[in-house]
């Protein structure tokens, strides 16, 4: 029978979701609590991967399991699994359904805060710029659903099949203080540290060392730049994903309130 565990985890402690043999992985932890508690080994498909310290307000993974417990699976893995890493809904499905391949669109918030503030540390990125210019970071950041190959923000397009990607929404947003950026980004896929690569040349633009035309050249020309930097890592969450057949609201409320408080304003 195959289930889909639907959980959300802070990435700050880990590698990223994917196994890795020298570092601790999101993927590994639930792997080897689901074998310590159904007493098999127990392997997982993730919706996807997320890269080392980044979070996730929303994510699943499907599993294949045979047998039947006969104890609360839900909160005994809850009470086992470290702090950092939560289970919010084990759904047994119909049929075959994958994690991975079966996500028709994922959406991502990334979080920057503009001055020093011990308690945002963990939970969005600190670019202590005071006066981006955030009207051409705006301009930039409407150009991205008009176009669908990301050649440009992938650092080694020739390793992997293409580089297309569909983006439905981005959008730019700014706290009532003036202090906080956040940035949304929904699409039917992502390629490696696209997003954080994205972030970091928006910040420049917000610099002024890059213009929006270069940025778009960029884009359109499908030219990937010798010196690629990606943002921070600890400013990302991987905040939704969605399946024709299984659409579920976030369930952490701290991560809700992040991206969807009442002080961001659509800029």
């Amino acid at each position: 029978m195959r289930y889909f565990f639907h959980i959300g985890y802070h990435g700050t402690n880990y590698c990223g979701w994917q196994k890795h043999p020298e570092a601790l992985s999101v993927q590994q932890v639930l792997e080897t609590n689901l074998s310590k508690l159904l007493k098999v080994p127990i392997y997982i498909s993730g919706c996807g991967r997320t890269d080392a310290q980044v979070h996730a307000s929303q994510f699943f993974f499907h599993v294949d399991i045979e047998q039947t417990w006969d104890f609360d699976l839900f909160f005994r893995l809850n009470k086992i699994l470290p702090d950092d890493i939560a289970v919010f809904d084990i759904i047994q499905m119909e049929g075959l359904p994958h994690a991975r391949f079966d996500a028709i669109q994922r959406s991502y918030d990334y979080f920057i805060h503009t001055y020093k503030d011990p308690f945002l540390s963990r939970f969005s990125s600190l670019y202590a710029e005071r006066n981006l210019d955030l009207q051409k970071m705006k301009d930039a950041v409407a150009l991205l659903p008009q176009y669908s190959d990301y050649r440009a923000f992938c650092k080694m397009p020739d390793r992997i099949d293409h580089t297309i990607c569909h983006v439905s929404t981005a959008n730019l947003y700014i706290d009532k203080s003036g202090d906080r950026i956040r940035f949304h980004i929904s699409a039917n896929r992502f390629l490696s540290k696209m997003i954080r690569i994205i972030v970091g040349r928006l910040l420049e633009i917000g610099k002024g060392e890059m213009s929006v035309d270069e940025f778009e050249h960029y884009l359109a020309e499908k030219i990937t730049p010798q010196i690629i930097i990606p943002a921070y890592p600890q400013g990302l969450y991987l905040s939704k994903v969605t399946y024709p057949y299984l659409d579920l609201p976030v369930k952490s409320t701290f991560s809700t309130m992040m991206a969807d408080g009442t002080d961001w304003v659509k800029l």
